[in-house]
């Protein structure tokens, strides 16, 4: 797994699991807690996620709002998307369309 970008957009690519879970998490919190506005969570280099994974995306999701920020995920690839459809959580987290 590998994070690279700021505080407003982050690309997340490889895997998020459980192996690389923590320091996803860190890298999200850190990026939530040091800037304003949306945090774009760019996933189009995301190969895939894990139940773990999933997790880190909705606990950087809470953190945003509790910092009044909103994570919006860019890019995410059609399985994951139909995860997300799946388990109801594209009614809770923003998702950014296609174009």
């Amino acid at each position: 797994m590998h994070i690279r970008g700021d505080h407003a957009r982050l690309v997340v690519g490889g895997r998020l699991d459980v192996v690389s879970a923590a320091d996803a998490r860190a890298a999200l919190h850190t990026a939530v807690d040091s800037g304003r506005g949306d945090l774009v969570l760019d996933l189009t280099e995301l190969d895939s996620w894990d139940a773990t994974g999933l997790g880190v995306i909705m606990g950087a999701h809470r953190r945003a709002g509790r910092a009044n920020r909103r994570l919006v995920l860019r890019g995410v690839p059609p399985q994951m998307q139909r995860l997300l459809v799946a388990t109801r959580l594209h009614r809770i987290l923003a998702i950014e369309a296609e174009r």
